[in-house]
C-alpha cells in the first residue's frame, strides 16, 4: 500500500496516521524514539506490508507486472491500488478527498518537529504538487511513477506501467476492491490490538 491506503488505515488519530506515513523511513527500533502514539503508526504499517504482500489478490496484481517490472511490480500495485481508493474515494469516506487530505497536511505542519528529516524534506513537495489528490487520474499516477523511476536512475521503468493500469484496469480495480475489504478488517483489528498493548 502508498501513503494514501496507509493514511486512510490509521483510522481518525493524527499521531497514528503520522507514524503510519513516515514508517517507511524508519528502520529498526528507531520508532521507539517517537511519542507512543506515532509508534503504534509505524507498527500498525509494518504490518499492513506484511499482510499486503503475503496476500494472493495482491500477488495476482503483481504478477501481471512481472515480466516488464520484475521486483518493482510490488511497488508499482502499491500506487495502482491507491490510484482506485483515491479514484472511488466517496465509498469509503463521507468525507471529500480534497478535505481529508487537507486536514492531513495541516497535522504534518502541526507536528513539524515530531517528523523525520526525510518527511519535513518531502513535505512542501507533497503539499505543493497535491500528491494525495493527484492519484485521482491516471496523470497524476504517470507523475508520481515518473519520480519514483528517477529515484531507480531510470533503471526501473516504473513510468511507463500506467500503459498496464490503463490496459488492465478493470482487472487491477476488481483485485483492490476485493482486497481493501479485507485489509480494512485486518487493520481494524491490528489497531484494536496495538492500543492494548
Amino acid at each position: 500500500m502508498n501513503f494514501l491506503a496507509h493514511i486512510y488505515l490509521s483510522g481518525d488519530d493524527d499521531w497514528v496516521k503520522i507514524g503510519n506515513f513516515m514508517a517507511d523511513g524508519i528502520h529498526g527500533k528507531k520508532y521507539l524514539n517517537l511519542p507512543e502514539t506515532m509508534q503504534k503508526g509505524v507498527l500498525l504499517h509494518r504490518a499492513i506490508d506484511t499482510f499486503t504482500d503475503a496476500h494472493p489478490v495482491f500477488r495476482q496484481s503483481t504478477k501481471r507486472l512481472h515480466n516488464p517490472y520484475h521486483h518493482y511490480s510490488g511497488v508499482i500495485v502499491d500506487v495502482f491500488y491507491d490510484h482506485f481508493l483515491a479514484k472511488n474515494w466517496n465509498q469509503y469516506s463521507d468525507e471529500s478527498l480534497e478535505n481529508y487530505v487537507a486536514r492531513f497536511y495541516q497535522s504534518l505542519y502541526d507536528n513539524y518537529e515530531l517528523l523525520t528529516e526525510r518527511t519535513q524534506h518531502l513535505l512542501p513537495y507533497m503539499v505543493e504538487q497535491n500528491w494525495l489528490v493527484s492519484y485521482q487520474t491516471t496523470e497524476g499516477i504517470q507523475q508520481i511513477l515518473t519520480q519514483m523511476d528517477r529515484r531507480t536512475k531510470n533503471k526501473s521503468n516504473m513510468q511507463f506501467s500506467v500503459n498496464e493500469l490503463v490496459l488492465y484496469s478493470t482487472e487491477f480495480e476488481n483485485e483492490f476492491t476485493l482486497f481493501f475489504k479485507e485489509l480494512i478488517d485486518f487493520s481494524i483489528n491490528k489497531r484494536n490490538e496495538l492500543w492494548y498493548l
